[in-house]
């Protein structure tokens, strides 16, 4: 079974070495962490940065792989650092989440690996975080009891990841995920509250609610001269439910902004009839139809060519092995080629590495989601990232992301 780790590294006399260096050299440093790690640490990946944080992946084939791996890691930032000529002693310290492959959402694991340089920070030692264990156990009917009241007290917020358009190194479009920030138990994912939400009879009302912030944000986005299309995920249940149908309808008509409906294939599935003519009238109203994680499930080529989607995500399983492995190029070169036939665009998700963004663009792929470009942030942050990214698609990504201050990321 393959691991997984989000490691954070910190520069902690980072005020000390900025007076001695000046602060364009400084602003540097974390570069020269990114250049150790990657020479010491075989299969290292860098992800993205602030000022004085780099944050780096790792695989290995078990949680006894990864440890050493960081522990090499911490010995290599021990030695003194050549600045310009001369040694500097950079303090650092480090914090890792690691889990199975598979076993936990992105996002949970760097929530966890930020909540371990916090611990890190205060103990001045090197934290490891292992999630194979999982997370504790959240009670069913606890949530289900609190998740009305949680859509009414302003307990849920939306994040933001943006989606670019590889031929023209542009930001074209966002997708809108939502978050619960549970007053007793912290932040809560959409996978442990979604299927409560649909079990539970509130998913509509989730949604909707969804549908009116992003309505909202999007105004404030074309305030400032962005008028990008946000995609929000839609329950297959919900492609059943005539009256939520007819007040999306509603409220998209009279927002007057650009909206796109992700959904699934098992989501038609469940009941193609109804799926496909619900999908028609979102369409109709000008909703853009993305069909979401195409080839994670049951990929039906009947349903496909009868659903008005204009895009084709292909699911993150398949991109982020696309240089290693043999199989996942083949099937990603021929989904490509087959939404093209069916006149969609594409876009590919999980997209992390440079090499990766590099094979899709020769295969074709029209727009790239993934940590390359951003994490998901709130609308504050994202508004920031849309003022301030420069992107060159062609070069080093890592040197956008590291203009951006370590505030921007502990905020965003």
């Amino acid at each position: 079974m393959a691991w997984q780790a989000i490691v954070l590294a910190e520069v902690t006399n980072f005020a000390g070495l900025r007076r001695h260096l000046g602060r364009p050299r400084a602003d540097r440093l974390v570069l020269d962490l990114i250049d150790r790690a990657t020479d010491c640490v075989p299969g290292i990946r860098s992800v993205g940065a602030g000022r004085t944080v780099a944050e780096f992946e790792l695989d290995a084939i078990d949680l006894a792989a990864i440890e050493i791996m960081v522990e090499v890691l911490r010995t290599a930032f021990d030695a003194p650092f050549d600045l310009d000529g001369e040694l500097h002693c950079v303090e650092i310290v480090l914090a890792a989440a690691v889990a199975p492959v598979g076993s936990t959402e992105d996002v949970r694991l760097v929530e966890e690996a930020e909540g371990a340089l916090e611990q890190a920070r205060i103990d001045l030692r090197t934290v490891v975080r292992d999630l194979s264990d999982g997370t504790p156990a959240f009670d069913r009917l606890s949530l289900i009891r609190d998740l009305p009241a949680a859509i009414a007290n302003g307990e849920m917020f939306l994040q933001y990841q943006p989606k670019v358009h590889v031929r023209r190194q542009a930001i074209s479009s966002a997708e809108a995920l939502i978050r619960w920030q549970h007053p007793q138990r912290g932040l809560i994912l959409p996978g442990d509250f979604i299927t409560i939400a649909e079990d539970a009879r509130q998913i509509s009302a989730l949604t909707l609610w969804t549908l009116d912030q992003v309505i909202a944000d999007q105004k404030t986005l074309c305030g400032d001269g962005r008028d990008l299309t946000i995609f929000i995920n839609i329950s297959g249940q919900l492609l059943g439910d005539a009256e939520f149908v007819a007040e999306a309808c509603r409220k998209v008509g009279a927002g007057g902004v650009r909206i796109g409906f992700e959904i699934t294939e098992t989501a038609v599935i469940r009941d193609p009839q109804s799926a496909i003519a619900n999908l028609c009238r979102f369409d109709d109203v000008g909703i853009t139809i993305a069909i979401d994680d195409y080839g994670a499930g049951l990929s039906s080529l009947a349903y496909l060519k009868q659903l008005p989607a204009r895009e084709l995500k292909i699911d993150k399983m398949f991109i982020l092995q696309l240089t290693s492995s043999n199989r996942d190029p083949l099937i990603v070169r021929s989904t490509i080629d087959l939404a093209h036939a069916l006149e969609m665009e594409v876009t590919a998700e999980g997209v992390e590495t440079q090499a990766a963004l590099a094979l899709l663009s020769v295969m074709g792929c029209d727009m790239v989601q993934g940590y390359l470009i951003s994490r998901p942030v709130s609308i504050e942050a994202f508004r920031q990232f849309l003022r301030d990214d420069n992107l060159q698609l062609g070069g080093d990504l890592r040197q956008s992301m590291f203009k951006r201050p370590a505030s921007f990321w502990r905020t965003a």
